[in-house]
């Protein structure tokens, strides 16, 4: 991919100027020692961190449905910079909402984000964990690029934990197309100054330019596994109700990883967004609320 076209495609992962608002009142690096309101939303949202497998872990909750929902972020993402519209508007009485931070992103630092092979394993044992430290009894997962990676392994390890999922731009394996991809966004001072400025607000460019780059290498390592295998070998043990939605401008994951997750999650729905991209569910909030609340009811 030439550095032009990475770029663009990196303006696809947040919708980073409606967020820009959330991110303003954040300063990395604060423990929470308890739940806080947060100013940034309308709506009453806490935020809060709490121990969980040696680390803390900081998460946003709203709503007070008897419903619990997970809400799983991308790459560097975190709860306020990839979930905005669903933390404010997905309906408060019939769910709770967690956005979560996973150790190493958002305010779930320290540690310093790292990328060994399993990483995907441990995000999904550390968000199960901190559902469970919250008291829920089971929860559904909505899980976003990397998060839907982390929701697949989740469903998959603790079936009868899981109600049910919503992922989207998430792929179970690695291929030569994707390596490209990856090697074109590695770069973040290539990226376009409306989709960096967040998350240099959130990390520092030091930070976010160094993370983003062992992320590439982190992702690159499952190239080398047999049939560049991330979670596709654990598809078959998903159990719960699942929807896929794929936006078919997507400029990250080519539509085939969407098929083959449909394919191999038994039962699974498939929906397409003809003109969705990466950050659909932030570009077309309205429409992704109505059918993630739609599947979950």
């Amino acid at each position: 991919m030439a550095a032009a076209a990475a770029a663009a495609a990196a303006q696809g992962l947040w919708g980073a100027r409606r967020l820009r608002l959330f991110l303003s009142t954040l300063k990395p690096g604060i423990h929470v020692p308890q739940a806080e309101p947060v100013a940034a939303f309308s709506s009453s949202v806490t935020s809060a961190k709490v121990a969980v497998n040696g680390v803390h872990l900081h998460y946003l909750r709203t709503g007070g449905g008897e419903h619990a929902v997970l809400l799983l972020p991308g790459m560097l993402g975190s709860g306020e910079t990839d979930f905005g519209p669903q933390i404010e508007n997905l309906n408060k009485k019939l769910f709770t909402v967690v956005a979560w931070d996973p150790r190493g992103y958002g305010r779930s630092r320290p540690p310093d984000r790292d990328f060994p092979v399993e990483f995907f394993e441990r995000d999904a044992k550390d968000a199960v964990d901190l559902m469970k430290m919250l008291k829920f009894k089971k929860v559904s997962l909505l899980g976003w690029s990397d998060g839907g990676i982390t929701a697949l392994i989740a469903a998959a390890r603790y079936p009868s934990y899981i109600n049910k999922m919503v992922i989207w731009g998430a792929n179970a394996y690695v291929t030569d197309q994707d390596e490209e991809i990856y090697r074109g966004i590695r770069d973040v001072s290539k990226w376009s100054e409306r989709t960096r400025k967040p998350l240099e607000a959130l990390y520092g460019f030091d930070y976010f330019a160094r993370t983003c780059e062992k992320w590439v290498d982190g992702i690159k390592q499952f190239k080398h596994l047999p049939d560049g295998n991330i979670c596709r070998h654990l598809l078959p043990l998903v159990q719960c109700p699942t929807l896929i939605v794929h936006g078919e401008k997507d400029p990250l994951v080519p539509s085939f990883h969407a098929d083959f997750i449909h394919k191999h999650v038994k039962g699974s729905r498939l929906h397409l967004m003809p003109e969705g991209k990466h950050n659909l569910h932030l570009r077309f909030a309205g429409e992704f609320n109505k059918l993630a609340e739609d599947f979950l009811q």
